[in-house]
């Protein structure tokens, strides 16, 4: 098993407002490169809130998280499918239905989705991909 990639400066900020601690805990896991757990903390929250509009938010960042697996073992095909449907999901996701930064989040997946496509791997860029929540009242 490869070990996790090092986490790097490159700052991606998907929230503009407090965080629930899944979402904190996915950052986490997401940073150290553990995209599988990522993954797996979100789920319990998206559950919880499936018809609600910000399930279309979570589903899109654990689908984020399901591409990477697929990119840490080489599985391109795979990892592209979760990276359109990422973004198709944060597509939905209305404006302000949760502190996401939509906008800023879809170009990322989009640069990601189109580095795969050209038989790249996001994941073994020089700089993987870090997401880093802003820090409370700053």
């Amino acid at each position: 098993m490869r070990p996790s990639p090092p986490v790097v400066p490159e700052e991606t900020s998907l929230h503009a407002g407090p965080l629930p601690a899944e979402v904190r805990a996915f950052y986490e896991c997401f940073n150290q490169g553990r995209y599988f757990e990522a993954h797996e903390v979100l789920e319990g929250l998206w559950l919880r809130v499936r018809g609600q509009p910000e399930a279309r938010c979570y589903q899109g960042l654990i689908q984020l998280a399901g591409a990477f697996v697929h990119l840490q073992k080489g599985r391109r095909a795979p990892a592209l499918a979760l990276l359109r449907r990422s973004l198709e999901h944060l597509t939905a996701c209305a404006e302000g239905v949760s502190a996401l930064d939509l906008p800023r989040l879809r170009d990322r997946i989009a640069v990601w989705r189109d580095l795969a496509h050209a038989g790249g791997n996001p994941w073994l860029a020089p700089l993987p991909p870090r997401l880093v929540p802003p820090v409370p009242g700053a």
